[in-house]
């Protein structure tokens, strides 16, 4: 049996699946879709810092600005860090919402098909089957070095704090 352990959504109680993941721990693997048929893993971004955002849905206030805030942030990271958001959007909303919100720096994943990524990295919601919000920094070597799980789904991440632990790897 998944593990469990709770978070809230307006105050309101939702449970999250997984490991409750913390620096040092491994990366776990994924799959996620670029596109409906291109699905990309973690050694798809190999050697590569990667700043792994998590949203519920793109289409919400908060998704929207913490994804523009990486999109903003990745010119001064440079070629060395990889900017992944994931959601359980489907691919083409994703594309959609990024060419309307100029979004061209951050590459957005889908967890829609199965939800391995929200469950191996302990922020599927369990009754939502949406993704909780969280930030997970990955070093080349696919250790975590960096973790925030919002216990509140509402609010913003501490995007200083991602953008520090990501520099501190490059």
């Amino acid at each position: 049996m998944a593990q469990e352990r709770t978070a809230t959504l307006k105050g309101n109680p939702i449970t999250l699946i997984g490991p409750e993941l913390k620096k040092g721990d491994k990366a776990p693997d994924f799959q996620l879709n670029k596109s409906l048929v291109d699905v990309v893993s973690l050694s798809d971004f190999a050697g590569k810092v990667k700043l792994i955002s998590v949203v519920p849905s793109i289409d919400t206030g908060v998704c929207d600005a913490q994804t523009r805030r990486f999109n903003q942030e990745a010119a001064g990271l440079g070629e060395k860090v990889a900017i992944l958001t994931v959601s359980v959007d489907l691919p083409f909303a994703q594309a959609r919402w990024c060419g309307a919100a100029g979004v061209d720096q951050v590459t957005l994943l889908s967890d829609y098909k199965d939800n391995n990524f929200g469950e191996a990295y302990g922020v599927l919601i369990k009754e939502l089957k949406l993704d909780m919000r969280a930030i997970f920094v990955v070093d080349g070597n696919d250790t975590i070095q960096y973790v925030e799980v919002l216990n509140e789904m509402a609010e913003h991440p501490d995007y200083e704090k991602a953008i520090a632990a990501t520099k501190e790897l490059i």
